[in-house]
């Protein structure tokens, strides 16, 4: 046992008159306890300040994907309560053929899945830098161990499990590749791009007053004209989400010109890019997440619009039901083309109803089929497969993508204006 005071007193132990006597102060300091510890602390340091970028890109997926997960399960139960309430779809924002809301709704959580497996891949794909030295060579290491490689590959990965990492690369510069940083950002911006189409979508369906955001009571729509309600969380989304998708250019310019083994050109860049590439995904996250949690849907106002289009597409199920009841097929299709092009001019050049279904009852033409006709009629007859589509798509792909995320969901978003 050492006596009490023998670490603090030189006149206790034993030193070696090498140093005591005759080696120089820096000689004698070189190979000192206090050079040994300063040394590893040092090392620690040079090794967490290689490091900390890889650390904080994975703990910036851990964030977003819990958050992620939040915002596809409450578009799934959205989706699954609306999943057979038939809407007017669109093409090249033209009407179209009917869809449903919950199927319409599934396309944007497919997109959010597919951002969901690319954070996942993204972040289990970084390794970490590991013990590589200045230029990625192990020099420095090589020589803190005389010459051993076993020992600096095993201190190599001792340190990046230690990390929380499987693996590390095993070719560096003095840094990590930075094309690490181009896929971090380009699955961030293609999250963005997600958001974007959905926000805009809402947008558009808040403009033909069929879904409309979250509004609170005491909300103000419009500064200037107080009867609005404009979708300022949607709006939110979609401006940030632009700045996101464009911050992908910084890496890949600053990949593109980092010179042999580093140049430090994209320090002050990345620390910028990367910082508010997680930050602008956090907050369109919640936003949508509070949009989300509470979208109000207008079915009076969608029935509205189906009924001013569905004559025109259930013309063919009217020329068929009539050649069913003994009807000639280009007769039929010449009377429904006449009347077609009358019901037209009252809808677009009267500003009127669509009335080529109280056309074709006047018409004695279609006397066999009347009893038919509000069954021809009915949209959900013009939906397909739509419902069963997304039971089949939420129960298969989307809801078991969520499990892993169970506990982390957060609670109701509550967002401040």
């Amino acid at each position: 046992m050492a006596a009490p005071g023998a670490e603090e007193d030189p006149f206790v132990r034993y030193r070696s008159p090498l140093v005591s006597r005759y080696a120089s102060p820096e000689m004698g300091f070189n190979f000192s306890e206090r050079k040994k510890f300063g040394t590893w602390r040092r090392l620690w340091l040079y090794l967490a300040q290689a490091q900390k970028d890889l650390i904080v890109l994975r703990d910036g997926f851990n964030l977003l994907l819990p958050k992620l997960a939040t915002v596809i399960s409450r578009l799934a139960d959205f989706a699954e309560q609306y999943a057979a309430l038939p809407t007017l779809g669109f093409t090249h924002y033209q009407p179209a053929q009917l869809t449903t809301v919950g199927k319409r709704c599934c396309l944007w959580i497919q997109d959010l899945c597919m951002d969901l497996r690319n954070l996942e891949r993204a972040r289990d794909d970084l390794r970490f830098r590991g013990v590589k030295g200045t230029t990625g060579t192990q020099a420095s290491f090589l020589q803190l161990f005389e010459g051993d490689h076993d020992k600096v590959e095993e201190l190599d990965r001792l340190v990046t499990v230690k990390a929380g990492f499987k693996r590390a690369y095993l070719i560096t510069g003095q840094t990590y590749s930075r094309k690490v940083d181009v896929e971090v950002l380009s699955v961030l911006a293609s999250l963005g791009a997600s958001i974007h189409k959905i926000c805009t979508d809402i947008r558009l369906l808040a403009n033909l007053k069929e879904i409309e955001e979250p509004f609170e009571t005491d909300q103000i729509g419009s500064s200037a004209m107080p009867y609005k309600r404009n979708p300022m969380r949607s709006e939110r989304c979609c401006s940030l989400a632009r700045h996101l998708m464009t911050l992908v250019l910084n890496p890949l310019h600053t990949a593109s010109v980092q010179w042999f083994e580093r140049t430090l050109d994209d320090s002050a860049n990345r620390r910028v890019s990367l910082a508010e590439a997680f930050l602008t995904a956090d907050i369109i996250l919640s936003t949508l997440q509070n949009i989300s949690e509470g979208l109000v849907v207008y079915p009076k106002v969608i029935e509205r619009r189906i009924r001013q289009e569905l004559p025109f597409m259930a013309t063919e199920n009217i020329i068929m039901a009539m050649v069913k009841a003994g009807g000639n097929r280009q007769d039929c299709h010449e009377k429904i083309r006449i009347l077609s092009q009358q019901a037209a001019v009252v809808v677009k050049q009267e500003g009127g109803d669509n009335d080529l279904i109280a056309q074709i009852r006047a018409d004695p033409y279609f006397s066999p089929i009347q009893g038919q006709l509000e069954s021809l009629l009915e949209p959900t007859s013009f939906t397909g497969r739509a419902s069963q589509q997304v039971v089949r798509f939420l129960k298969e792909e989307a809801r078991p993508m969520l499990i892993p995320y169970q506990s982390k969901m957060g609670v109701k978003m509550e967002l401040a204006l």
